[in-house]
């Protein structure tokens, strides 16, 4: 029997030149490289992902273990705290109404001229209080010089060697930030042995906590 060719006679010029076995090779080597890779990150993630949800379980396995209080202890550190904010706020409202007698008679010491010498001072609290002296000095002969208009009073007696010297501690007492409405009671010439000297009395009024200069 006679062999006979069934391909067309075409095919043999359209079939293109055979490939490289290397080329072939090295785009076979270069898939499976890219595989690896893939599966190397892939297997990274998969571990990365174990190791945070393991440090999770631990986490949440040790705030299970944190005691809970209870709802009476809750309730009374709520008390304690609520207490205390109103001791704090009465604290500072009582303060805001205190009269720091400390800074006004430091004030008053620093104008106080050298040539100005103290037979009384005294300073009194507001009326709604007990109204006690704060600080004083007096001889033999003292003298109660009443205060000016208002709940506060603060009045000095002295003597000096002059009408000008007079006017000079009134000038200074009105630079005071704490005293207002100061003003001169009394100013007369007495003897102190054989020299003329100057006794006064002034009053001012202590400026009220919070009042505006």
């Amino acid at each position: 029997m006679r062999a006979v060719n069934l391909l067309p006679k075409d095919s043999a010029r359209r079939a293109g030149p055979p490939v490289p076995t290397a080329v072939a090779a090295t785009v076979i080597g270069g898939l499976v490289l890219v595989s690896l890779m893939v599966s190397v990150l892939l297997l990274s993630a998969h571990g990365k992902v174990k190791s945070r949800e393991l440090e999770l379980a631990q986490k949440q396995a040790e705030l299970a273990a944190i005691p809970v209080p209870a709802q009476s202890r809750l309730q009374q550190q709520d008390a304690l705290v609520a207490d205390k904010s109103a001791r704090v706020a009465a604290l500072n409202a009582a303060l805001s109404k205190r009269i720091a007698w400390d800074r006004v008679l430091r004030e008053f010491a620093l104008v106080l001229p050298d040539d100005v010498w103290l037979l009384s001072l005294s300073a009194t609290a507001p009326s709604s209080a007990a109204a006690t002296p704060v600080a004083g000095t007096s001889s033999t002969s003292s003298s109660s010089t009443p205060t000016l208009g208002g709940q506060l009073g603060f009045s000095i007696e002295g003597y000096t060697y002059s009408h000008d010297a007079v006017a000079r501690l009134l000038t200074r007492l009105a630079i005071v930030p704490d005293l207002q409405q100061v003003q001169l009671i009394s100013s007369q010439q007495a003897k102190l042995g054989n020299r003329t000297i100057i006794h006064f009395k002034i009053s001012a009024n202590v400026r009220a906590p919070g009042a505006s200069s």
